[in-house]
């Protein structure tokens, strides 16, 4: 379906059936890709999959400007790769939510200086006010049944110039009817997204939950290639695997090993767009940080 800008699959998704898509998939997710559970963000092409995922994860951390000390969140936080780079490399304080059980399991059995992972619901965080400096979200505001509760709990969460990045899929402004059903629909519903927004959508949430746009950039076109290494080492981990035989044949979440080609073509044809968005909660005085 598409509503308003919003692409809604015609199986509505919860928190229980993400958690459920991370534990079920979780040796699947590890084997394919490894323990940071995004995109890789390629500057020159030449880079290993590691070095790109890293690579964002290093932007993300440009972006909010980190400084050693400051108290930080990961929301949708994974294994906690994400958070125990930026702790390591920017000497911050990280707190992390997760939905998964099994990748709040890791995350405990990789404990890091300056990481607390948790195992909870973002849109029930539980997180005292104006608590945190900066926060990030890689990829999991998609998975958000509330997108504006999303956006409002992270202006609750972040102190006056706070920093709040968000690295999302996206759907194509004015995606065409065929796009929409053949591709950006059966992704939200076979990767368990309750929705997906387009970029306008996205700004005028964070706009409305009280954050200033700060910067906004489409790197589609630098992360896509995640895709093809995730699909050959998929055919490959078929071929050797029985555990991944076993979920693909059998799982309860199988369908999503058979999105990949979708989410190849979705980004081949621009159905699908990958936006950083920097966000900014304005200070005491008034205005956002840095424009005082």
């Amino acid at each position: 379906m598409y509503r308003a800008g919003v692409i809604v699959p015609e199986a509505s998704q919860n928190a229980a059936a993400v958690a459920d898509h991370y534990d079920e998939l979780d040796p699947v997710y590890r084997r394919v890709w490894g323990e940071h559970v995004h995109h890789g963000l390629w500057a020159t092409g030449r880079e290993t999959p590691t070095e790109a995922v890293e690579a964002l994860v290093d932007t993300v951390g440009d972006r909010l400007r980190l400084a050693p000390g400051e108290a930080c969140v990961d929301i949708g936080c994974g294994y906690g790769s994400t958070a125990r780079r930026l702790a390591a490399t920017r000497r911050v304080r990280v707190t992390g939510v997760t939905l998964s059980a099994e990748q709040a399991r890791y995350a405990a059995a990789h404990p890091a200086a300056g990481v607390d992972i948790h195992l909870r619901d973002w849109l029930v965080n539980g997180l005292t006010a104006a608590s945190a400096r900066a926060a990030w979200a890689i990829e999991s505001s998609e998975h958000m049944v509330d997108k504006p509760g999303f956006f409002a709990e992270a202006h609750r969460v972040l102190s006056p110039g706070g920093r709040f990045v968000v690295c999302a899929w996206l759907a194509e402004t004015g995606a065409s009817g065929w796009k929409v059903r053949h591709l950006l629909e059966p992704i939200c519903r076979e990767g368990r997204l309750p929705s997906m927004g387009t970029r306008e959508e996205y700004e005028a949430m964070a706009r409305a939950a009280g954050f200033t746009i700060a910067d906004y950039e489409d790197v589609s076109n630098r992360v896509a290639r995640t895709w093809t290494i995730c699909a050959r080492r998929l055919v490959t981990a078929l071929a050797v695997d029985r555990e991944t035989r076993r979920l693909a044949l059998r799982g309860r979440n199988r369908i999503f090993m058979l999105t990949i080609p979708r989410l190849i073509l979705a980004y081949r044809t621009g159905a699908m767009r990958y936006g950083i968005l920097t966000l900014s909660k304005t200070a005491g005085n008034g205005v956002p940080e840095g424009q005082g």
